[in-house]
């Protein structure tokens, strides 16, 4: 008796798909096997296909539903129907498995793209079971959301006509939703992790030990103690090169370069932090440096270790680098939680250490450069109100991986020269402002480069850069124009689809080898190289840089 139940609640429970929406939700399942940015896990792609089955789903019962709304609702036979049906599972049983062997394969080209280990394919048959369970628990929160907004509807009909009803009960339901996401479940989430954080950041990565040396914040000469510096800003203040091994490389004579950083436990201030930072600098001599770096950090304070010994090789060791951390949070969660901390941060500290060095007569200024990656490079541009301020104001920058919603980069990136393309633009004919993937990039075929230079580093395959809402619905310029080439071929933009595939290429968008996805490292140095465009410096030189670079962690 209770298998019969089972049976014929499975059966109540099949019969409520709407044929419209399932084979629509098989389209949108092919489509979600095709190829993005970035290999994905299996894992991964079953939660892209889940949600891509749900939006299929409810767009195919949209588009019913609208039919019959138009008065076109025709009675089949049930023969018809059933026939229907018969090919629709014929239909199912032929595409899903010929869709999961291509997008498996279309998962191997894409890391041989990206330089990653090819896996066992066999991991795609777990794609489907888990897709399913994603799909049903989305339709079920929809459903509820239906049966909800129904019975609110027919509490208000006592008072107010159906309609108004009906949408007074949907618009109630969802700034019911609303909150409940955005408040309760995301304040919890976010006050977690940033407890976490806070607890982690008292760590120190294994092999980090507190400088000796006064060019260094967190050594004994430092005004900022060792511990109030953060796990990232020990790491930071603790690597980088010495004169010698600089002299080493380059062959020239070279001092030790200068780091200093404060830390969010010394203060949570930001424009206090910056001060702090602004002292550090004039404490250790780097007001007196050939070249001063302002970093802007990502959320919980980390400074790519081989970016910033990069510009201390190029420079000769004459340098200072500024830094400061403004957050415990990851990027992930600072970018979810806090887009606002970034700028703030990012302009106290630029214009905290411009102030310091107009103090100083005009033929006694060292050169200032910034740069940063991700959120860093996000809130770093904040101080500036766009290229020309940037060449103004500096002597140079590089932006490294930058996130899509940064206002500078979009403008930029917009007005770029007509005919280049979005993923490589041409500004002013690359007169001061350059983006590239590589080294090669920069030289645009040999025209002209004015001082100052920016440059902005970004690679085809990176998620982090190219992930926008309005991926949803249109269609990007780099997706109409000839790919990058580290993308399949066959990588194309799907409405919803493309949004839901780049949006979990993210995930793991550093954990690919440097020159791909969101990984930045020995590239460093053609990018340094050009900007600083040190006096008798050769291709030579940059090419020891970069293997000297390459070798080091990446913090």
């Amino acid at each position: 008796m209770a298998t019969t139940s089972h049976a014929a609640r499975l059966r109540g429970f099949a019969s409520s798909f709407h044929p419209a929406g399932l084979t629509s939700a098989l389209l949108f399942f092919v489509w979600s096997m095709t190829p993005s940015l970035l290999p994905r896990a299996w894992f991964l792609q079953a939660v892209a296909t889940g949600i891509s089955l749900a939006t299929g789903y409810g767009l195919g019962c949209l588009v019913a539903w609208i039919v019959r709304l138009c008065g076109f609702s025709p009675r089949l036979p049930d023969r018809v129907r059933r026939a229907g049906w018969w090919a629709l599972a014929v239909l199912t049983a032929v595409t899903v498995p010929t869709f999961l062997v291509l997008g498996s394969w279309w998962q191997q080209i894409t890391r041989d793209l990206a330089g990653v280990e090819r896996i066992d394919r066999a991991a795609s048959l777990l794609i489907l079971p888990l897709a399913v369970v994603v799909a049903i628990a989305i339709l079920a929160a929809a459903r509820a959301f239906r049966r909800g907004a129904a019975a609110l509807t027919r509490l208000g009909s006592r008072f107010v006509p159906v309609r108004v009803a009906r949408l007074l009960a949907v618009v109630l339901l969802g700034v019911l939703a609303s909150v409940s996401i955005n408040g309760v479940l995301h304040r919890g989430i976010i006050s977690t992790a940033d407890r976490s954080a806070a607890a982690a950041d008292q760590g120190t990565a294994e092999g980090v030990v507190q400088p000796s040396m006064p060019e260094r914040s967190g050594s004994p000469a430092s005004f900022q103690a060792w511990e109030s510096l953060g796990r990232e800003g020990r790491t930071f203040v603790a690597g980088g090169p010495s004169a010698e091994q600089i002299a080493e490389v380059t062959g020239r004579p070279a001092v030790t370069p200068i780091r200093v950083y404060a830390g969010h436990q010394a203060t949570t201030d930001i424009e206090e932090a910056a001060a702090l930072v602004v002292d550090e600098l004039e404490r250790a001599g780097g007001l007196d440096r050939e070249v001063v770096a302002v970093a802007t950090t990502t959320g919980r304070g980390w400074v790519n270790a081989r970016v910033a010994a990069a510009l201390e090789y190029t420079a000769g060791g004459d340098s200072a680098i500024a830094a400061m951390q403004y957050s415990f949070l990851p990027s992930p969660l600072s970018f979810l939680a806090d887009r606002e901390s970034p700028q703030v941060a990012g302009r106290a500290l630029f214009e905290a250490v411009e102030r310091a060095i107009n103090e100083r007569p005009a033929s006694d200024r060292p050169k200032l450069v910034v740069f940063g990656e991700s959120l860093g490079s996000f809130g770093g541009q904040a101080a500036f109100s766009g290229a020309q301020d940037m060449t103004a104001r500096t002597d140079g920058a590089l932006w490294v991986g930058t996130p899509n919603f940064s206002p500078q980069w979009a403008h930029i990136t917009a007005h770029r020269d007509p005919g280049s393309p979005e993923r490589l633009p041409v500004i002013d004919h690359g007169e001061h402002v350059r983006f590239a993937a590589s080294g090669a990039d920069l030289d645009l075929g040999g025209a002209p480069w004015s001082t100052p230079r920016v440059v902005y580093w970004q690679h085809a395959s990176d998620p982090i850069t190219w992930w926008s809402p309005s991926l949803v619905l249109q269609r990007p310029d780099w997706l109409r124009e000839p790919l990058g080439p580290d993308l399949d071929p066959g990588v194309r933009w799907i409405p919803f689809v493309t949004f839901w595939q780049v949006t979990l290429d993210m995930v793991f968008s550093a954990d690919v080898p440097a020159g791909h996805g969101h990984t930045f490292g020995p590239g460093a140095a053609q990018m340094w190289a050009a900007i600083l465009n040190p006096e008798g410096w050769t291709e030579a030189d940059t090419s020891r840089v970069h293997t000297t670079v390459a070798a080091l962690a990446t913090g």
